[in-house]
């Protein structure tokens, strides 16, 4: 086995085992935030954008200020709040 060889046998086996201490540590928190932090971002959508389903919370000039930033969310947004939703989506 040359030098190289055992760097890279090494550089693999410290990153399989810094995955292996990701996935037993943090993973299940980082999923949590990152559904918490989608269910916040349609929630902001949901109060600047409301009057697009018929919910007008925020006055119009508002909303024409942040729909530059919201755009490229809104597709998904509407899929989301206008899917039925069961007791089976909330145990999930």
């Amino acid at each position: 086995m040359t030098e190289a060889e055992k760097q890279s046998f090494w550089k693999k086996a410290q990153q399989v085992i810094a995955d292996f201490i990701y996935g037993m540590a943090t993973h299940e928190s980082t999923r949590q935030a990152l559904k918490t932090r989608g269910s916040m971002e349609h929630l902001f959508i949901l109060v600047t954008m409301g009057d697009l389903l018929g919910v007008p919370i925020l006055p119009p000039y508002y909303s024409l200020r942040l729909l530059p930033y919201v755009v490229p969310q809104i597709a998904t947004w509407k899929r989301r709040m206008l899917r039925e939703k069961d007791l089976a989506d909330a145990l999930a």
